[in-house]
């Protein structure tokens, strides 16, 4: 059974205390004071001093540095998201092509991806291998955006490509960036990372999965050493490490299997367990 994820989002927040999520609280800069401990500013201008400090912040993370110089490099991939609102009434020539879960249309170097999601939304990621250069020659936020980049799927279907050029809302570029394949890092008394900022790699459908099972894998070896938060951590950093590893190289496979030169049939090989090459063979006759 899926779970929307603001559904869950929501079920997490309401089971803590109202004054354990303080909002409006962003890190602008970190400062180890010694013996474990830091010194957070934030945003607001106000100060903190942690005991434990976990990275929880994404991609650029603020708090990486303090364990690791290494930052996210683009992969040569870019995500333009879009949303088809009331799909089965006003788009049902789209709505139908989607169908009633995923659609995947794709080749080598380009794609279309859409899902359902609650309330008739189509919800649409347009996949494409363009230098960092293209993609920030594109002002997104003029009306031309979309056709711009409906230009790149010039002959689709029109019930495809509708995906692009109708949405509701301005298309939005999501860059995809990637940490080193299996990055890590020394022990740092007081600190770890979790999430993207650990192991920001392509999505391959896993990223909220991994960052929810490092918060519980992190909370269980808390648990497990209580009084010695350096014992945790090391626990913790230890089954993290191998982890990551394993899924920075499935996550390359499936961007590869998407966009690569065999796409989108090393993509329909990997669903079915079809013998490498079927495809294409029976496309061909």
């Amino acid at each position: 059974m899926a779970v929307l994820r603001g559904d869950l989002r929501r079920i997490l927040l309401d089971s803590l205390p109202g004054d354990v999520v303080q909002w409006g609280r962003k890190v602008t800069a970190v400062r180890p004071l010694g013996d474990g401990r830091h010194e957070l500013t934030f945003a607001d201008g106000s100060v903190a001093t942690s005991g434990l400090l976990v990275g929880a912040d994404g991609a650029w993370s603020k708090i990486r540095p303090l364990l690791s110089d290494a930052t996210p490099e683009y992969v040569g991939t870019t995500f333009v998201e879009t949303y088809l609102y009331d799909a089965d009434q006003r788009h049902p020539a789209t709505a139908t092509a989607v169908g009633v879960g995923a659609m995947y249309a794709l080749t080598p170097g380009k794609g279309i991806v859409a899902h359902r999601e609650a309330g008739d939304i189509l919800h649409t990621y347009v996949e494409l291998n363009r230098p960092a250069e293209w993609i920030a020659g594109i002002d997104f936020t003029d009306a031309a955006a979309a056709t711009r980049i409906a230009a790149e799927f010039d002959g689709w279907a029109p019930e495809l490509t509708a995906l692009i050029t109708d949405g509701e809302t301005a298309p939005v570029p999501r860059a995809i960036y990637t940490l080193p394949d299996g990055h890590r890092w020394e022990r740092v008394p007081g600190v770890t990372l979790l999430g993207d900022a650990a192991h920001l790699m392509p999505p391959a459908g896993e990223g909220a999965n991994l960052a929810m099972f490092d918060g519980a894998e992190l909370g269980k070896a808390i648990a497990a050493h209580p009084g010695d938060i350096e014992a945790a951590l090391t626990a913790y950093e230890e089954a993290l490490f191998p982890r990551s590893e394993s899924e920075y190289a499935d996550a390359h496979e499936i961007l590869e299997l998407c966009l690569g030169d065999r796409a989108p049939f090393g993509l329909i090989e990997f669903f079915t367990g079809a013998p490498a090459g079927e495809h294409e063979r029976a496309a061909q006759s």
